[in-house]
């Protein structure tokens, strides 16, 4: 039995496989992984019922296990969103953190540079969370 936070083996594995300037998608329950992902990308489905697992329950589990340097949300094109809200103070003010547009946001979920796909039963609309793996030990600016 592993004791370090992340115990889950095929994201263990996916993550192993991933390097600086791979990128990680966190997606909500709503967001179509089958077809607006890139299709090489390892999906991971932590989506076992609606509500279970959160976007930020999965991010406070992958900041202790990879270094992060970018953060992008989908832009609402409205009010505040409170998941991103979180998904900011999670990440910190040293990590580039942007909203971009619904359908420039599924562009990048296609890009070759997403080497994983994390589908979370999450319920929030706008949860979905684009990360940019970093290099270990260095501060992002």
């Amino acid at each position: 039995m592993l004791t370090y936070g992340l115990i889950h083996p095929p994201l263990l594995a996916a993550l192993a496989s991933a390097g600086h300037g791979s990128r990680i998608l966190i997606a909500d329950g709503h967001f179509p992984c089958s077809t607006h992902t890139n299709p090489a990308a390892a999906t991971v489905h932590l989506n076992l019922r609606p509500g279970l697992l959160d976007g930020d329950q999965v991010l406070e589990t992958l900041l202790d296990a990879v270094p992060i340097e970018h953060a992008a949300v989908m832009d609402s094109g409205g009010p505040a969103v409170p998941a991103h809200e979180g998904y900011r103070a999670a990440l910190g003010p040293h990590v580039a953190f942007e909203a971009v547009e619904r359908f420039a946001f599924y562009d990048l979920a296609r890009q070759p540079d997403v080497a994983v796909v994390i589908a979370t039963g999450d319920r929030r609309q706008w949860a979905n969370l684009l990360l940019t793996i970093g290099v270990a030990g260095v501060t992002p600016r």
